[in-house]
């Protein structure tokens, strides 16, 4: 019986020997073979978003990899990939977690699972592996203090307030998107139901309080918007890059919503290869850490230890009490198809 015991722990250690074996070859023809394609060109990943750009630096120190990056909304790398296809001049992109699906539905994209697979959670990714998180992010307040006095802390609060709102392209961009999935859920909503978000929206509107200025970081150093809607992440970096001082970042304190995004890589990327290296590393730890050092918090903080000065730039743990995942993905896909319809019958028909 010690016998068959010891055998068989034997075979399971040779087993996984084997297997880590194996993986390290794969992973060294594929830097072989992203070497050989020499570069990698990104769609929505630009290096103020999220702090693509020490990745982007990365790769090409440590694989030569050469990097452009064309910014643009998840809805539009979906269309880019759709209308280029063999044509292609971009092998990866950065979408919003709805997108994620829309793009496998749409056959627009290739799975690579990379080495650490096994420690994203189920619910944050395909389970072919055409798109999984990289890194997560909370809607939240950006607020020009220079021009707001009466910082609002909640959703509630803007409603009574004097300043504009800046919500951003509900017809494109994902941070937008859950910027309503957001409202609705602090006022009663949920993923089927954003009428409370839109009848809020609709008020600023009315009052012509809302601005369609994108909260950008161009925008917000021009003084274009007083209170941004945006992912924690990039009101943190925003205000971190423009002056400390001059912005408040804060998650409402009546309800948000917590979402992420996911890299996804073009069907027919010119460098299929280099995407997946790319991938591969934004999910090791040390491309996790360079998201968490632009303010993300990373799909693998768990199996992290983050260094104590990217822990201490984060927003207390305090402020995320509120803050819940969408719950119902399949609901959450349907409305945010609608939700451009439905931002134009209710919301922009108040414009002035």
């Amino acid at each position: 019986m010690k016998q068959l015991l010891l055998a068989s722990l034997m075979g399971s250690a040779i087993a996984l020997a084997t297997s880590a074996m194996a993986a390290e070859t794969d992973l060294q023809a594929l830097e072989q073979a992203a070497r050989a394609e020499g570069a990698v060109n990104s769609v929505g990943m630009p290096d103020s978003w999220a702090n693509w750009k020490d990745t982007w630096v990365d790769l090409e120190k440590r694989y030569a990899l050469k990097h452009m990056d064309t910014d643009m909304s998840s809805a539009q790398e979906i269309a880019k990939f759709a209308a280029e296809k063999e044509n292609a001049t971009a092998d990866i992109g950065d979408v919003g977690a709805a997108f994620g699906p829309i793009a496998v539905q749409q056959g627009v994209t290739q799975p690579y699972k990379p080495s650490t697979w096994e420690q994203i959670p189920a619910w944050a990714k395909d389970q072919d592996g055409h798109w999984m998180l990289a890194y997560t992010g909370s809607i939240a307040f950006i607020v020009n203090k220079q021009l707001v006095k009466d910082i609002p802390t909640s959703w509630a609060d803007l409603k009574t307030g004097t300043y504009k709102v800046s919500a951003g392209d509900v017809s494109t961009a994902a941070q937008a998107v859950n910027g309503v999935l957001a409202a609705a859920i602090a006022m009663g909503g949920n993923e089927g139901n954003v009428k409370p978000a839109l009848e809020l929206y609709a008020e600023l509107a009315k009052q012509g309080r809302l601005s369609l200025a994108n909260p950008t970081i161009q925008t917000l150093e021009k003084g274009e918007v007083e209170v941004g809607v945006v992912w924690d992440f990039n009101g943190l970096s925003y205000r971190d890059q423009i002056d400390p001082e001059r912005f408040e970042v804060l998650i409402p304190s009546d309800g948000s919503v917590i979402s992420g995004y996911s890299t996804i890589i073009n069907k027919w990327a010119k460098n299929p290869n280099a995407a997946k290296l790319a991938r591969e590393y934004i999910l090791s730890d040390a491309g996790q850490i360079n998201l968490a050092k632009g303010n993300a918090r990373p799909i693998r903080a768990e199996h992290l230890s983050l260094p104590a000065e990217v822990q201490a730039k984060l927003l207390p743990q305090a402020q995320y009490a509120k803050v819940q995942p969408i719950k119902d993905a399949a609901v959450w896909e349907a409305t945010s198809k609608a939700l451009p319809r439905l931002w134009q019958e209710h919301v922009i028909i108040h414009m002035n």
